[in-house]
C-alpha cells in the first residue's frame, strides 16, 4: 500500500473475457463489381469483422489468407493476384475502418483496371457481408502491478486475449491495446514493458502464438527488473555484480 501512495496509481487491470456472436447484415457481392460498391456503403463494424474475426472463429478454412476478402477472392473469383494484395493489408497500420475501406476498394478498382473482365466474373458463392457483436464477460480477476501480467497470461482464454489485445485498439483513441494503456499510467520503469508489447503484430498471428509471445518476453522482463533491484543489496553483501547476458 506504501507504493500505492507514493505514486499516482491507476487502479487494477480489470481482465475481462469475451464471446463473438455473427450477425447477418443481409448485403452480399457476386461480383468484385458489387464487392466495390458493398464496400463503400457497408457499416465499418462489418469490415473489421472481415479482417478480425477470424481470430475467434473455432476454425479458418483458408489459414493461408488472414482476412475474408482474401480468401473469397482467391476461392470464389480464382484470382490470385488480387488475392495475394489484399492478403497483405495490414489492418491496424491504418488510423481508421474509412481508411481501410479506401484502400480495400483502391486495391480491387487498380486489378479491375489490370483486367476489365475480372469485375464482372461471377462467383459461384457470394460473399456474404458480417458484423460482429462481442459479448463481454467480468473473470473477476484483477492485476495490481504491471510485473503480474506474465503470472497469470498462461490462464487467459483466447476470448481474453482478443478483447484486451485487439478490440481495445478499436475503443481506444490511440489504438492501444488495454495492456499498453494501462502500464504507460505507471512510473518510467516499466516504459520498455510497454515498448516490448508495441512490438507484437496482433494480426499475423493467432490469439496463442500472441499469448506465448507476452508470456516469454514479460517473464524477461521481469526477470531483468528484479536482478536490478536486487543488485544493490547483493553489492553490500559482497555479491559480485551480475555479468550482461548472464
Amino acid at each position: 500500500m506504501a507504493e500505492k501512495d507514493r505514486i499516482k496509481y491507476p487502479g487494477p487491470f480489470v481482465v475481462k473475457d469475451c464471446a463473438l456472436v455473427s450477425v447477418s447484415t443481409g448485403e452480399k457481392a457476386y461480383t468484385l463489381a458489387e464487392l466495390v460498391e458493398k464496400i463503400k456503403k457497408i457499416d465499418p463494424s462489418s469490415i473489421h469483422h472481415h479482417f478480425w474475426a477470424r481470430h475467434l472463429r473455432p476454425s479458418f478454412d483458408h489459414p493461408e489468407f488472414h482476412n475474408d476478402f482474401a480468401a473469397w477472392v482467391h476461392m470464389e473469383v480464382r484470382d490470385r493476384i488480387l488475392a495475394e494484395r489484399l492478403n497483405l493489408i495490414s489492418p491496424h497500420e491504418y488510423a481508421s475502418m474509412e481508411d481501410l475501406r479506401e484502400a480495400l476498394i483502391l486495391l480491387i478498382q487498380e486489378r479491375v483496371f489490370e483486367d476489365e473482365h475480372l469485375g464482372w466474373r461471377k462467383a459461384e458463392n457470394p460473399f456474404y457481408f458480417v458484423k460482429s457483436q462481442l459479448i463481454i464477460f467480468d473473470t473477476g480477476m484483477r492485476l495490481e502491478w504491471p510485473h503480474e501480467i506474465a503470472d497469470v497470461l498462461e490462464s487467459f482464454s483466447p476470448g481474453t486475449i482478443f478483447y484486451h489485445f485487439i478490440d481495445a485498439r478499436r475503443r481506444n483513441p490511440q489504438g492501444l491495446d488495454d495492456f499498453r494503456n494501462w502500464i504507460r499510467q505507471f512510473p518510467p520503469d516499466y516504459k520498455p514493458l510497454e515498448d516490448l508489447i508495441a512490438k507484437v503484430d496482433p494480426f499475423f498471428l493467432s490469439l496463442y502464438e500472441i499469448r506465448d509471445f507476452l508470456i516469454r518476453h514479460i517473464r524477461t522482463f521481469c526477470a531483468r527488473i528484479h536482478a536490478l533491484r536486487e543488485e544493490p543489496s547483493r553489492r553490500k553483501k559482497g555479491f559480485p555484480r551480475p555479468r550482461e547476458g548472464g
